[in-house]
C-alpha cells in the first residue's frame, strides 16, 4: 500500500508500507523520485514527517544526482509517462516508414525506458527503442532507428554493417558522435 505526495521542491514523494520493513527508510532515485518505506504498523503521517525532517538532505542528493547525470531537470514519473505516450505514437510509425522505405522486415517493436542504450535489435527481429528518442533531433532519431534496422541484416558492428548504415544514413559516424552529447535518464 502506498500514498503519493507532490512536494514543490523535491517532486513526487511515495510513502510505501511494507510488512517486512522494521524501520523507516528513505531512497532518492532520479527516475522514480523519493520513496519513504515504513513498517506496516506505522501511520502514513509519520512517513511524511520523516521526509520533511530529511528534506534538506533529499534536495542535496537530488542536486548531486543532476550534476552526475548532466541534467538540469530530472523528469518526474508523470513526465516520463507523458513521454512514453508520445513515444508510443511517434516511434513505431517512424520505424515502419523507414523499414518500408529501405525494405527491412522486423518482427515487433517495443518502447522502453532504458538507462543505458538508445535501442537494440534481437536476432528474432524484435526492436526495442528508448522512449527518450523523442527528445532527439529528427536526424539523430532516424540514425538510431536505421542503426537498429541494419542489425536485421548484420547482427554485429562489422565492416558490412557500417557500409550498409553509411549507404542509408550518410555521415553516420558524425551522428554517432553527436548522440554522445545527449544523456539518458
Amino acid at each position: 500500500m502506498e500514498k503519493i505526495f507532490d512536494d514543490p521542491d523535491a517532486g513526487s514523494v511515495t510513502i510505501r508500507k511494507n510488512v517486512r520493513s522494521r524501520r523507516v527508510t528513505l531512497r532518492v532515485n532520479p527516475r522514480r523520485g523519493v520513496t519513504v518505506t515504513i513498517p506496516y504498523f506505522v501511520p502514513y503521517k509519520a512517513g511524511l514527517e520523516f521526509f520533511f525532517a530529511k528534506k534538506d538532505w533529499v534536495l542535496k542528493v537530488q542536486t548531486r544526482q543532476r550534476e552526475r547525470i548532466g541534467a538540469e531537470h530530472i523528469p518526474t514519473p508523470e513526465e516520463i509517462e507523458e513521454l512514453r505516450k508520445v513515444a508510443k505514437e511517434v516511434l513505431p510509425k517512424r520505424l515502419r516508414e523507414l523499414a518500408e522505405k529501405y525494405s527491412f522486415e522486423y518482427n515487433s517493436v517495443r518502447i522502453k525506458h532504458n538507462s543505458s542504450n538508445w535501442g537494440s535489435c534481437s536476432r528474432k527481429g524484435n526492436i526495442n527503442l528508448n522512449l527518450n528518442l523523442v527528445r532527439l533531433p529528427d536526424e539523430l532519431r532516424d540514425y538510431v532507428i536505421l542503426h537498429e534496422l541494419c542489425h536485421l541484416r548484420h547482427p554485429n558492428h562489422g565492416p558490412q554493417f557500417h557500409a550498409l548504415l553509411e549507404s542509408l544514413c550518410p555521415g553516420h559516424l558524425a551522428k554517432q558522435r553527436a548522440l554522445r552529447g545527449y544523456r539518458l535518464y
